[in-house]
């Protein structure tokens, strides 16, 4: 079980080192987001193909399982250039606002009432952001960026969570970079149109780091949270996976000494946003800890 938990935590701190390598490769984000899609999606596919697991879909799922992926897509381009317009730790504090997005998109499309907690867990997290956009004008482009990645994830996790209950996970996250692949495929040439780059070919360093995003932050991320899922129950998986955003910025300050960038308007939000998080891990399991449970 130690081990399984060091693999948890393991597995954390390469999530939150996605950000990191926003930062890094020096592409924009649309080239970005392509190149890690189609060697995330060769690497898997390879994978799964030696270990005879490649799995085998209808067209029609494999499209639906696919403009998922657009989804995610689009949720990665929205959260690189977050990033590249202001810096690592304003686009991980803006991904907190997924929660908030889920709070009201979730009830809306699955078509039952909203929930008061969650919602007033999530205004926290509102508020932590309108604070730092209201005293730090220099990243508000950044953060209005980061707000819309937020909005696209939260999407993403609903219409993710309704396509996950039929298909092994493999067989998703193949299929979705596949589609997000093809996806940014499609709109790139716009998108360079205009936001002309003067190549789309990586040098030597952006290629090492986006095959270290694609191999070990998308691909050998999957792998190990199956690993870790075969120990640890997803419940306790989910609720570790809040010190995310504190890994990335812990690595960014420590990386690119983002530290100096900061000013208490930041803190401030920050400080609001991981109370936010605190309260929901708190509240969530003690209604896990002292729910009744049904008799059949």
């Amino acid at each position: 079980m130690k081990e399984a938990f060091i693999k948890l935590h393991i597995s954390i701190i390469i999530a939150g080192a996605t950000g990191v390598f926003g930062k890094l490769i020096t592409l924009n984000e649309g080239l970005l987001v392509w190149w890690r899609m189609m060697f995330a999606t060769l690497i898997l596919a390879g994978i799964l193909y030696f270990a005879k697991k490649l799995p085998k879909l209808p067209l029609k799922e494999i499209l639906k399982i696919s403009g998922v992926g657009v989804l995610l897509a689009l949720h990665w381009i929205f959260f690189y250039g977050s990033i590249k317009a202001s810096n690592v730790s304003i686009g991980v504090v803006c991904f907190s606002m997924v929660g908030f997005f889920t709070a009201f998109l979730e009830p809306l499309i699955n078509r039952h009432r909203v929930s008061l907690k969650e919602v007033t867990f999530s205004l926290l997290t509102l508020f932590g952001i309108v604070l730092i956009f209201h005293f730090d004008t220099r990243y508000r482009m950044g953060i209005t960026l980061g707000i819309i990645s937020s909005a696209l994830a939260a999407l993403f996790t609903i219409t993710n969570k309704k396509t996950a209950k039929n298909h092994a996970s493999s067989a998703l996250l193949l299929y979705e970079m596949f589609g997000g692949f093809i996806g940014v495929s499609c709109i790139l040439p716009f998108y360079l149109h205009y936001f002309p780059v003067s190549t789309i070919v990586p040098g030597m360093g952006d290629l090492i780091n986006l095959l270290l995003l694609a191999s070990f932050c998308t691909v050998g991320l999957y792998l190990l949270q199956i690993q870790v899922l075969k120990k640890i129950s997803a419940f306790t998986v989910n609720l570790s996976y809040n010190l995310e955003p504190i890994y990335s910025i812990i690595l960014a300050m420590i990386i690119f000494n983002e530290a100096k960038e900061l000013n208490i308007a930041f803190y401030s939000g920050l400080g609001m946003i991981i109370l936010s998080v605190i309260l929901q891990t708190l509240s969530v399991t003690f209604q896990k800890k002292f729910s009744i449970p049904q008799q059949s």
